[in-house]
């Protein structure tokens, strides 16, 4: 057996030849850019982009310090500084070829819970041009009831009063600015990268609602100097397994610690509104527009929507990843009509993509085997994920008068999923979601009420005041908790339009 060789900056040349690694001069990089949450989607994506430029030889200016705040980030952040802050992409086709390719992108780690000076002086630093986040929805620190920043919350209570120690990323982004303010420096560029709406919007508005709150003043010279780019992010990016840390030491003899699978499909849409200068990421695929919302709404309301319409309805009827319910003719057919006849009618024009083929590419993404993309991770935080993919196509096709039914059955059954937690056959389910008890509570009054569900506000807004909507759920729920046989249902109703 050939020795396993440790993924380190030395040891790049002993890689077999199938391995693309940096050749670019990674002592030469400078972090250009801050990323505050590197996780597996960041490690696929922007890290993957820039590192495609570094290899062009673009300047050298944009290498990625990477920022943890919570504790939860050490083990990444040590492994990862154990290898030279490499790792190795692993990029999984359909029809079963692997690329492998090491990134070097990723040139330093900070953890910002113990030491949040460090983070906030790199952050001020003039060589910081890009401050860029992948803190998921629950990082944004929004009310939920308002949608303004949430001061109630222990964190944002300790970032007010203390400054220079913050916990949240608002609040070492407001520390950052101020130091940069009062230094003349330019202001860096404020870059979301998470799957959310108007991203940047949501992070302006949350940055000036704290920034107002501890220093009107700098809020003010934020909101002139500071630019908050909308942008559409997509790879799809499975949690790493030890299947895939043993694929590498088996069949490549490369130990790396925590590598990163994907998908071959990546797509980035950016508005072009920096602060301070950018990468050309144009030059290696990304795209750049004056507007990003119709391929953002485009992206939700099909590609994430559609993740959970298999993930909820292929829990209850017993599969455990995408590629199961995509590979399945019949819930493949249901998920097309579904975006054939409720999701596209209510999309705007977008420049540049025949939605056709694009909803082919994303069943042919879906049912990828080689992603195992587990149906108990596109189910995690429904309530903050359906308020946003799926029922707003619901409302609008309400006032349309279009149809609703093939959504109407995939809220029928998140009810019955909170409320059992488990499969038609009785196989306990993952559930985690900030809402669970919540939402267990509200599905468990289904069987004296069958409109219980949507009394949760927060999640389902009005959609209780509609008639047509409440009608065609109650039917549907009814029957779901008569008889769980999720297939039948789904059958049944595209028979109904055959």
């Amino acid at each position: 057996m050939k020795e396993v060789i440790s993924l380190s900056q030395s040891n790049l040349s002993q890689l077999p030849k199938d391995i693309t690694y940096p050749t670019y001069d990674r002592s030469k990089v400078k972090c250009g850019i801050v990323h505050v949450g590197v996780g597996g989607f960041h490690r696929s994506h922007e890290a993957f982009y820039t590192d495609e430029l570094l290899g062009l030889g673009a300047s050298a200016d944009w290498g990625i310090c990477g920022v943890g705040l919570r504790e939860a980030d050490r083990k990444l952040r040590d492994i990862l500084k154990s290898q030279d802050y490499l790792y190795t992409l692993i990029v999984k086709h359909p029809d079963g070829k692997t690329e492998n390719r090491v990134i070097g992108s990723l040139v330093d780690f900070l953890m910002g819970c113990d030491d949040p000076v460090s983070v906030i002086d790199r952050m001020a630093s003039p060589e910081t041009k890009i401050v860029s986040l992948t803190i998921t929805e629950g990082g944004y620190n929004v009310d939920p009831v308002t949608g303004e920043f949430d001061f109630s919350t222990t964190g944002a209570k300790h970032d007010l009063e203390n400054p220079l120690q913050p916990k949240l990323v608002f609040g070492f982004l407001t520390s950052a600015l101020r130091k940069r303010r009062d230094a003349g420096i330019p202001a860096f560029t404020v870059q979301s990268c998470d799957n959310i709406q108007h991203n940047g919007n949501l992070t302006r508005k949350m940055l000036l609602g704290f920034a107002r709150e501890q220093d009107p003043e700098l809020a003010k010279w934020i909101e002139r100097e500071v630019c908050f780019p909308n942008g559409m992010v997509d790879r799809i990016t499975p949690v790493t397994t030890a299947a895939d840390m043993d694929y590498l030491t088996s069949q490549k003899s490369l130990r790396d610690d925590w590598p990163v699978t994907c998908e071959p499909f990546t797509q980035w849409v950016i508005e072009d509104k920096f602060s301070n200068g950018r990468p050309e990421w144009e030059a290696v695929g990304a795209q750049f527009v004056p507007d990003v919302t119709p391929y953002e709404k485009m992206k939700l309301r099909l590609l994430n929507a559609g993740h959970s319409v298999l993930g909820l309805l292929g829990s209850i009827h017993g599969f455990e990843s995408i590629d199961e319910c995509a590979s399945n003719e019949l819930f493949a057919k249901y998920l097309r009509a579904f975006m054939d006849s409720e999701a596209t009618p209510v999309l705007d024009a977008v420049e540049g993509v025949d939605l056709d083929d694009y909803k082919d590419t994303l069943l042919e993404r879906f049912s990828n085997p080689n992603i195992k993309d587990n149906l108990a991770r596109i189910c995690l935080e429904s309530s903050s994920k359906l308020p946003v993919f799926l029922i707003p196509t619901i409302t609008e096709n309400l006032k349309q008068g279009g149809s609703i039914k093939y959504a109407t059955l995939v809220i029928a059954a998140w009810c019955y999923y909170s409320d059992k937690g488990m499969s038609k056959d009785g196989e306990k389910l993952e559930i985690v979601d900030e809402m669970k008890e919540a939402l267990h509570q509200a599905a468990a009054g289904t069987s004296k009420n069958k409109l219980s569900f949507l009394n949760l506000k927060p999640v389902f807004g009005e959609l209780i005041q509609s008639k047509t909507f409440t009608d065609e759920y109650s039917r549907m729920v009814g029957m779901l908790y008569e008889n769980p046989d999720i297939a039948s249902q789904m059958q049944a109703m595209l028979k109904q339009t055959q």
